[in-house]
């Protein structure tokens, strides 16, 4: 099994690097007082011996972090078994900068009634022991929480492959655009295959429909430059860290032509996904029914 725990200062990032590794597949569990810590790895033992567990510990509810150095040392010490203790960290003036920007109260003003400077520095004592014992030190003084994940890509030797979901959704705008849409397209200017009686009745997943919306020369034209526009982007928004696209396409009822050319889409970025292995493709209809 694999164990990952983040520590360090709060508001230094913990939060995040537990977000970024769920996102890499960890199974996650935050804020668990060190006491469980133990117990919670026997039962993902029974339960999920081949899961990646990530523990995040913050100074909330204890001051002596000794039994979680031995637990790490224990738990390195023993076969199929890999243990790392991550220590987040910032400069003095970047904490204070982030908590006047969100807020909110250091953990320890509230517990010991402490300004923020002195919270800072106390905090920094009471880690300075789990601080040494940490296998990684990352500073976040700075990163943005894209510079962050691949930081920690690279410290824990993660080859993040199938890393971006993409989902190709047709939709019609007389029922509202979907709100998750990372990029929308409106094709309601291409001939509609609703006003052809034998065409109606049918969907743009039926081949009569399909063949009549990607024939016309201004639909071949405009799904070429849409098929050149998204092979440029989905590099980019990996390269950003982002793990989902939702791209969308619209026409007036969301039974023909969108549903046509999003099919078209979803076909040519699996061929994509298959080349480079860095995506997944699925499709979802939302206003025919059904996901792909």
């Amino acid at each position: 099994m694999e164990f990952v725990i983040i520590t360090g200062m709060s508001g230094a990032g913990k939060g995040t690097a537990g977000h970024i590794l769920e996102d890499l597949g960890y199974l996650c569990v935050d804020n668990l007082p060190i006491a469980l810590v133990e117990t919670c790895i026997d039962l993902y033992r029974t339960d999920r011996p081949h899961e990646k567990i990530s523990f995040t510990l913050d100074i909330r509810g204890q001051e002596d972090f000794s039994d979680l150095i031995a637990l790490v040392n224990r738990l390195k010490a023993e076969e199929n078994c890999r243990c790392t203790l991550i220590y987040l960290d910032a400069t003095d003036a970047a904490l204070v900068a982030r908590y006047q920007e969100s807020r909110r109260l250091h953990p320890l003003a509230l517990t010991k009634n402490l300004p923020l400077s002195e919270a800072i520095a106390c905090e920094r004592r009471l880690l300075s022991d789990l601080r040494d014992s940490a296998d990684l030190i990352l500073d976040s003084t700075g990163l943005r929480p894209v510079e962050l994940r691949a930081n920690l890509e690279a410290l824990l030797e993660i080859s993040h492959k199938n890393g971006m979901l993409v989902t190709c959704m047709s939709f019609g705008f007389k029922h509202g655009a979907p709100a998750e849409l990372d990029l929308l397209f409106d094709v309601r200017c291409f001939h509609n295959p609703f006003y052809i009686p034998e065409l109606k009745p049918l969907t743009g997943l039926d081949a009569p429909v399909r063949d009549f919306v990607l024939s016309a020369p201004e639909t071949a034209l405009f799904t070429e430059k849409l098929f050149d526009m998204v092979a440029y982007l989905l590099p980019l928004y990996r390269a950003e860290g982002k793990t989902q696209l939702t791209i969308g396409i619209g026409c007036t009822g969301g039974q023909h032509r969108s549903v046509a050319i999003t099919e078209a889409l979803a076909a040519h970025l699996r061929t994509l996904a298959i080349a480079d292995s860095e995506c997944t493709v699925s499709v979802v209809h939302r206003d025919v029914g059904g996901k792909r």
